[in-house]
């Protein structure tokens, strides 16, 4: 791995957006009728936006429960320099997860892999034998797993942790708290919790898309953002775009700014390790 620039570099990682071709696949999880997210998105209407906005590497994220898609995604990073790491998704309960992980794993820049247990059915999924058994296999391979649930589902998290140790874990979205309604509680509690776990760190991202879409502003934001960053410190803290989910409420820029005034990093070492330090080594990005 090629070490991280100087703690006060402006080198920024976006940790956390995606890439999707509606030609290849139904994304269900869209909402119905028009909307600015369904049409394909693909490198060449990001690259420009990174480049305007001072991001050097990007991790791109499952949006699709499928191995197509996690091919889709690695052939993505494969081809594009400024993709340092893939996040897919794999079926964790298949009996042959195991070969599935094997052979993705072969692929250049695969460092994690997501579950959509937000959309799930089984609020328990997280801490099903047959989940448990694919997160050891996760960890066993040295990969990553993204975190995206809501806020109950946090109370599963410690017991996650508990039976599966070496597991390296990051909440989505700061688990998705009910910004628009101004909901704190039992979410700021549990989130509390999970960040008492040693090692599992927090994505600042996709909160946008919970807060009003037409009239938020940083102050609602604010809140939620200062409880994570009491919990977790900066050194487990990383930026993410959520692009371009987060076009919804946001443009790019926008979401970028806001994530930074609300973490307000106070030294150009907390900056730095948040905007960038912390994915590279979180995802052991080999940049």
């Amino acid at each position: 791995m090629t070490p991280f620039p100087a703690e006060d570099s402006d080198f920024v990682v976006d940790a956390h957006h995606h890439f999707w071709d509606l030609t290849k696949l139904d994304y269900e999880w869209m909402p119905p009728g028009e909307s600015i997210i369904k049409r394909n998105y693909l490198p060449d209407d990001l690259s420009p936006i990174l480049e305007q906005n001072g991001v050097s590497k990007t991790v791109i994220v499952q949006a699709h429960q499928s191995l197509a898609e996690a091919e889709f995604l690695l052939d993505i990073a494969r081809d594009n320099e400024f993709v340092a790491g893939v996040v897919a998704w794999v079926d964790l309960q298949s009996p042959g997860v195991g070969e599935d992980l094997d052979r993705l794993i072969r692929r250049p820049k695969l460092v994690g892999v997501r579950h959509q247990v937000e959309e799930d059915p089984d609020d328990d999924w997280l801490i099903r034998d047959e989940s448990i058994r694919g997160l050891r296999m996760l960890a066993e391979r040295g990969l990553a797993y993204d975190v995206l649930a809501r806020p109950r589902h946090l109370s599963r998290v410690p017991e996650l942790a508990d039976r599966v140790p070496d597991l390296r874990m990051v909440i989505d979205h700061i688990a998705k708290p009910l910004i628009k309604g101004g909901t704190l509680e039992p979410w700021a509690t549990d989130i509390a919790a999970v960040a008492a776990i040693p090692g599992v760190h927090c994505k600042i991202s996709g909160m946008v898309t919970e807060a009003d879409h037409d009239i938020w502003t940083v102050a609602d934001l604010k809140p939620y953002v200062a409880h994570i960053v009491d919990s977790f410190g900066y050194d487990r803290l990383m930026f993410g775009s959520d692009w371009p989910v987060c076009l919804l409420a946001s443009t790019y820029d926008r979401g970028f700014a806001a994530a930074l005034e609300t973490v307000a990093p106070p030294t150009p070492t907390d900056r730095a390790v948040f905007l960038g330090g912390n994915a590279l080594r979180f995802y052991r990005l080999d940049v």
